[in-house]
């Protein structure tokens, strides 16, 4: 079947601060090593007090310290956020210090409000040099030339292997000129999966990184001994859903009994359009969702995010979904390199 790897939101609850967060996701990805999964990612995001992975070459380094063998990484860095040589200059470092083990997945959207934007010292235009950011960056972590000006030190050398992440058609265009794997957001942005996919693979250029096309589908699974239990621990993720919409982001809430009570019709319509890719049940329903969606899809990997409130139900979402897969027979994680 295919690989499994974790999104880790790095969610503050209202019981946990945010060294509580960080600490569970470090205690998680130490599960996940041993349960098979193949990477652990977090994102970038600013300006959001549920999320405690704004500095994530920091987080990815407080993961990384706490496993042996599982890839940790970016997914992603928000790259108009940032000169491409700061960006090499951390995850060549973290090459550096866990080598073999750090990936890079990166982003084109700010990961945050235009205000926060401002913040950050960088334009609302920035996104229109995504392209050429990536190619700077790429080259930051090839072998430094003999008339190299500047190089990203410690980076020069690392090939630190980049991925494209998108969640529309751009991504999937950008990652096949460049011949680069590339993942698609359908945990929360899933209309145009099958399209972006088809453009990706249709349109793969082989590279010095990656002979043919590798393609990673995100989704949500909540996996519970129960399909009842299972949705309930859902509620958690469809409120967060619910406060973004209201434009009252905050901390992750525990889950409840009855979502309709919390929210309106048009906020659940617009929830479930974006996570209508979402598994969530017992291990024989999440089995039979992941089956049909690698059916659907032909994804090579999935990223998973499992939005659950709280840390051992959490962790044993993660422990029954391995367990689901490993009904059947699973190849290895594909290096890309």
């Amino acid at each position: 079947m295919t690989a499994l790897s974790i999104l880790d939101l790095v969610r503050v609850t209202q019981e946990t601060d945010a060294r509580g967060a960080l600490d569970n996701a470090r205690d998680l990805a130490a599960h996940a090593e041993q349960w098979g999964f193949g990477r652990f990612w977090v994102a970038e995001h600013h300006n959001m007090a549920g999320i405690a992975s704004a500095a994530t070459s920091i987080v990815v380094s407080h993961i990384a310290a706490g496993t042996k063998t599982i890839r940790v990484g970016a997914g992603g860095i928000m790259l108009p956020n940032h000169a491409p040589i700061i960006i090499a200059e951390q995850f060549g470092t973290l090459a550096r210090l866990y080598p073999g083990r750090i990936d890079l997945g990166l982003g084109r959207a700010p990961g945050t409000d235009q205000i926060t934007v401002r913040a950050l010292r960088r334009t609302l235009t920035s996104s229109d040099n995504f392209p050429q950011d990536v190619m700077e960056l790429q080259a930051f972590f090839a072998p430094a030339g003999p008339n190299q000006n500047i190089q990203a030190v410690p980076a020069a050398g690392t090939d630190v292997p980049l991925w494209i992440l998108g969640s529309s058609t751009y991504g999937a265009q950008l990652a096949a000129a460049l011949g680069l794997p590339y993942a698609f957001a359908s945990h929360f942005a899933p209309e145009q999966l099958m399209q972006a996919l088809q453009i990706y693979r249709e349109r793969f250029e082989p590279s010095e990184q990656l002979a043919r096309p590798h393609a990673m589908v995100g989704v949500n699974i909540i996996a519970a001994d129960t399909d009842k239990e299972a949705r309930r621990l859902a509620t958690t993720q469809q409120m967060s859903f619910t406060n973004m919409f209201r434009g009252t982001r905050g901390l992750s809430q525990p889950p409840i009994d009855d979502i309709e009570t919390y929210w309106s019709g048009a906020e659940k319509a617009q929830a479930m359009r974006m996570l209508a890719r979402s598994i969530v049940g017992s291990p024989e329903t999440v089995q039979a969702g992941m089956k049909s969606l690698v059916a659907e899809t032909g994804a090579d990997e999935l990223m998973i995010v499992s939005d659950i409130y709280d840390h051992p139900a959490r962790l044993h979402s993660y422990e029954l979904i391995a367990k689901a897969n490993a009904a059947v027979e699973r190849s290895p994680l594909v290096e890309i390199a």
